[in-house]
């Protein structure tokens, strides 16, 4: 397959990519990686008239880790510097263990974090770790910029709240309070495919090893990633028990309303969220209580 025809521009600046966009709006899509957008336009499911590469910015694949905790990671950072960064890792160990689950190391060495944000695949990682980290988006158009919560980015299955003259520049990432601990699992038919029914969960503990906070999102299931905290808010002041983990098993698959595939039926998917979650809540608690 062949793309259809388009117009090709190296912008040379972050101001020039955004003055392009606010000109051709949804006529034009910004080129980063390539591993979502490239084989859309193969395909002919995405037709854009302008490419704006935008891989010739400076200051866009950075990552800035604060000295008082917490990270911001500029747009174009690709999957493998975050797999590679041994301090981000150690701060961030939820996108850690996610990301060999994310596609191939070829892909990893070209994908994007803004480009798969952007994309909002919602069988894709890391809008659920995102929306699970309570992560902010920084955005901007040629004469305005705006944060937006994770939570409110993602508003429909490959739709988000970016309008036809912005892009997303930069992710800030909060730091993880003290005694947390993290699990991402999934289940996919094979490893680098998307994810029938994947899970991040963040455990606070208190001193007495209670739950002082719980972080639950799941990917897979729904059109945008699922924020299903709530469910887990049982556990909020407890002692995490198999009867609790149980319960918000159990809410968690009342609440999700999987559309199913060729590859899984919605009832299989609606019991691994289940199963999931509760060995995702029970190691995130354990490392959470062993300082991991």
């Amino acid at each position: 397959m062949k793309p259809a025809p388009f117009k090709y521009i190296a912008a040379t600046s972050l101001e020039h990519a955004l003055a392009l966009k606010a000109e051709y709006g949804d006529e034009a899509k910004f080129l980063a990686g390539g591993q979502s957008l490239m084989p859309a336009m193969n395909f002919r499911l995405a037709q854009p008239a302008i490419l704006i590469d935008i891989n010739r910015i400076d200051g866009l694949g950075t990552i800035r880790l604060h000295d008082g905790g917490g990270a911001r990671v500029g747009a174009l950072t690709r999957y493998r510097t975050l797999e590679r960064d041994p301090g981000f890792a150690g701060m961030f160990p939820l996108i850690a263990e996610a990301l060999p689950h994310i596609a191939h190391p070829q892909i990893r060495n070209r994908g994007t974090i803004g480009g798969n944000l952007s994309h909002a695949d919602p069988a894709s990682e890391l809008p659920a770790i995102a929306v699970a980290l309570g992560a902010r988006f920084h955005i901007r158009a040629a004469k305005r910029q705006r944060w937006c919560d994770a939570a409110d980015f993602f508003v429909g299955g490959l739709t988000t709240d970016l309008q036809p003259d912005e892009m997303l520049v930069e992710v800030e990432l909060p730091s993880p309070e003290p005694r947390t601990g993290a699990c991402f699992m999934e289940i996919a038919r094979r490893r680098g495919d998307f994810a029938i029914v994947g899970i991040a969960v963040t455990i606070t503990l208190g001193r007495l090893d209670d739950c002082a906070g719980v972080r639950l999102a799941l990917c897979g299931v729904g059109e945008t990633p699922i924020d299903a905290s709530s469910a887990a808010g049982v556990l909020l002041g407890r002692a995490l028990t198999e009867d609790a983990v149980r319960d918000v098993a159990a809410c968690v698959q009342n609440m999700i309303d999987p559309s199913g595939s060729v590859h899984a039926t919605a009832d299989y998917q609606r019991h691994v969220a289940g199963v999931l979650t509760e060995r995702a809540l029970q190691t995130a608690y354990q490392r959470a209580r062993d300082g991991h």
